[in-house]
């Protein structure tokens, strides 16, 4: 029986039923003239003390004023009233009385009175009521199976949502199309959850169901259905009750709020815009959409920032496009340009800044699509498209807000990989200018290097390499780090490399050039600690060290502050080394000294600069390291740019937890055919001979007369300087090789200055002759003296 016909048919009474209630007869004039054993039980009168009694004299609110007009429930015009009326024994009994007329007649019984306890009559209507409502008022769908599982009685709002579907006697899977429970750990079917009720009599509460029911066909609905089990006194099963509630709506919502959640937590997991859009395609399908497109601005992928307000271009690229892969794993994307009409949805979207939704064809055409705004401080990024052509239903405005908060999301992480990659450009312009990109081609030496920084997404850090090119066909060989890693550490590491390139210029020896460095830095570091407490550029704990190799002599100078010790490869038996080189401090602690040692290095000799960042790190055993890089180099034979790749490979497998730069460097020696030195006297004949002995040589290597007359005012210049101002023996030294080189050494201190000689003057002028002639031209200074060298370049 449905609800509708069993509200209808109920059987409502209750304590004032003549079956139960205490009654009495009246007359017309209202007395007693029948009394029964309840209405003695409920009052205390005997029959005997009632019978012939006026009933108005047994109630206390209406003293002789009280009229039977009130007939009894389930007669015409049923009603009731409550009173007080006294006891027996005098107390006052709260009453509801009801009557119902007997005969029209004016003489004999005229009514029955009904009276029942108010409160307990009071109770039964209330629980009439709340029966009342839920059969026929109550938005809880109710339905009593049997123990067979068929339907044996509903409310009225299950037959609503139902509609006029003839359910009763049909089983739980049957009232609806395509039904399957959607709560984990049940069985599949409601079938098989009721039954197991019945077995155990353990309710079932918020069980998800999801079915069209026959009211909505077309439309899938959720239901949460709870279900307990009913039994008679003796404890056995009658059958099942159901509780059920629409929640699509509520359900809906929280796919909704799980999607978004779902998407704070899988999309923008990278700085990578085609990653970040395929982690939106995993999260929008095949939930939301069944596919997904996501086109971008091509300023966008440049790292630049659109302009707010202008019109958008109508050419994007396409970074993303179809579906995701449902395990969420990246596959590999080839972003393409794509044009979009102006009529395009892409298009339209842009230029409207809002959302804009494209329905279905036709009413059998489930296909629709809506593009959203990737949009970021006013500004477009691109538009994201969702499609929709297996799903049920097409878009429609309540998505509208989900697709919005979607994209935003999606926005903020594609805004942050364009300043990501804008950042990324910035720092790899810096490393650009800050390291070597090209290193000079040195006859001394053949180089090779590799740098490895540990902020891989920067792809800069403090550690830095260098070859500088000094005077004498001499090689200065750097290899520095800065304490930390990144731009600032670039930063420091900057100015630093050419601080070390400035004092290299000055020839000064290597103890001497760290000594000039460590005072540069802990003066830097002085002056930033007094503008500003939180000193992050402090280049404090900087590590160097710093070689010069001659290629003329093989001899090699060398001074360290905190670096590692370089490793050295016998040309000849291929035993790695380590030259003894004094350890000093790191720089930047301030007026500690330093010390350079001096060794001989074989032609062919191959010498491995390094950084801590290559042998040491977290879970990094130093000494095994070292011996992994001593057996690549035991290999020195191959290339260098063979060997820099197998140390890396073999050293750092992995991702760095430190920066590394390697320096690779195989030493010559200059033939003893392109040096010729000579020893003069310290006295002015010898400015002649110094000039034949040149312009001898020069004729020997067979130079063009330009260059051997160039050369012969050079030395003559020179050595006049040397026997006018200096003192004790003078050397002469010609070196052939990428250039002419022209030196000439004494026991001076004093370097002599290029000035302008007035009209008048009778001197001065001879540096300055120099200085025009010669390509470059300087003074280093030696242990007993110094040398004054000039170069000039040798003819095609």
């Amino acid at each position: 029986m449905s609800a509708v016909y069993a509200a209808e048919g109920a059987d409502f009474r209750g304590p004032l039923d003549v079956t139960k209630a205490a009654t009495a007869v009246l007359d017309a004039d209202g007395t007693v003239v029948g009394w029964g054993p309840a209405a003695h039980a409920l009052l205390g009168y005997p029959p005997q003390e009632a019978v012939g009694r006026p009933i108005g004299t047994l109630i206390v609110d209406r003293p002789g004023e009280y009229h039977m007009a009130t007939p009894l429930p389930g007669a015409a015009q049923a009603r009731h009233q409550v009173l007080h009326m006294r006891h027996r024994d005098g107390h006052i009994i709260r009453v509801a009385t009801a009557t119902l007329p007997l005969s029209n007649a004016g003489t004999g019984p005229a009514r029955l009175l009904a009276v029942a306890d108010a409160d307990e009559t009071e109770r039964w209507e209330a629980l009439q009521s709340m029966l009342r409502g839920l059969a026929t008022q109550s938005p809880v769908g109710l339905a009593i199976y049997d123990t067979d599982l068929r339907v044996v009685w509903t409310n009225h709002a299950l037959y609503q949502e139902m509609g006029t579907f003839q359910y009763a006697g049909l089983g739980p899977d049957e009232m609806v199309a395509h039904g399957k429970i959607l709560t984990d750990g049940h069985p599949g079917t409601l079938e098989e959850a009721m039954r197991r009720v019945i077995a155990t009599g353990e309710p079932v509460i918020e069980l998800h169901y999801s079915g069209r029911p026959p009211a909505d066909p077309e439309h899938d609905h959720v239901w949460s259905c709870s279900y307990y089990r009913l039994q008679d006194a003796d404890g056995r099963p009658l059958g099942v009750c159901e509780e059920t509630v629409d929640i699509t709506a509520r359900y809906l919502a929280q796919q909704r709020l799980d999607l978004l959640v779902r998407a704070g937590g899988r999309v923008g997991t990278s700085l990578d815009m085609t990653r970040t859009a395929q982690e939106l395609a995993a999260v929008a399908v095949p939930q939301f959409a069944d596919g997904i497109t996501v086109d971008l601005l091509d300023v966008v992928l440049e790292g630049e920032q659109p302009t707010p307000g202008t019109a958008t271009a109508r050419r994007v690229v396409r970074v993303w496009e179809g579906p995701s892969d449902r395990d969420g794993s990246a596959r590999p994307a080839r972003p393409r340009p794509v044009d979009c009409p102006p009529d395009s949805l892409q298009a339209r979207c842009l230029a409207a800044g809002h959302p804009v939704l494209e329905g279905p064809a036709g009413p059998d055409d489930a296909h629709s699509r809506l593009a959203v705004p990737l949009r970021t401080e006013g500004a477009p990024l691109g538009v994201v498209t969702f499609s929709r052509d297996r799903h049920p239903d097409p878009f429609a405005s309540d998505d509208l807000p989900l697709a919005d908060e979607l994209a935003a999301r999606a926005a903020v992480c594609i805004d942050n990989a364009r300043r990501f990659t804008r950042e990324h450009a910035a720092a790899l312009t810096l490393q650009r200018s800050l390291l070597p990109r090209h290193l000079p081609r040195l006859t001394g030496v053949d180089v090779a290097h590799r740098y490895l920084p540990a902020d891989s997404r920067a792809g800069v850090g403090g550690d830095w390499y260098d070859v500088i090119a000094l005077s004498g066909t001499r090689v200065g060989l750097v290899v520095g780090d800065v304490v930390g890693h990144g731009v600032r550490a670039a930063a420091t590491m900057g100015r630093l490399r050419t601080s070390v390139r400035a004092l290299a210029r000055l020839d000064l020896p290597p103890d001497e050039l760290l000594a000039r460095l460590d005072e540069l830095i802990t003066q830097d570091a002085h002056e930033q600690a007094a503008v500003q407490a939180d000193n992050d550029d402090a280049a404090l704990g900087v590590t160097c060290l710093y070689a010069v190799y001659d290629p003329v002599t093989g001899r090699c100078s060398m001074a360290r502050a905190g670096s590692p010790l370089p490793s050295v490869v016998d040309p000849a038996t291929g035993e790695v080394s380590h030259p003894d080189v004094p350890a000093g401090p790191p720089l930047g602690l301030g007026g500690l000294p330093f010390e350079s040692a001096e060794f001989t290095l074989p032609e062919g000799s191959l010498m491995a600069l390094f950084t801590d960042g290559l042998i040491q790190g977290r879970d990094r055993d130093r000494d095994a390291e070292l011996d992994a890089l001593h057996t690549v180099l035991t290999e020195h034979r191959r290339p260098l740019d063979e060997l820099c790749d197998r140390i890396v490979t073999t050293l750092l497998p992995g991702p760095v937890d430190d920066d590394a730069a390697l320096l690779l460097v195989r030493t010559r020696t200059l033939d003893s055919h392109e040096v010729a030195a000579w020893d003069l006297a310290d006295e002015p004949e010898a400015v002649g001979r110094a000039r034949a002995l040149a312009t001898g040589q020069v004729d020997a290597w067979g130079l063009d007369g330009d260059l051997s007359f160039t050369t012969e005012l050079v030395v003559s210049e020179l050595v006049t300087n040397a026997i006018r101002y200096a003192s004790g023996p003078i050397q002469l030294r010609l070196i052939r090789d990428r250039t002419l080189i022209c030196e000439v050494s004494d026991t001076g201190h004093t370097s002599p200055h290029l000035r302008r000689a007035g009209s008048e003057d009778e001197g001065g002028r001879g540096l300055f002759l120099v200085a025009q002639m010669t390509q470059q031209w300087g003074t280093r200074y030696t242990p007993t003296g110094k040398t004054i060298w000039a170069e000039q370049p040798l003819p095609p």
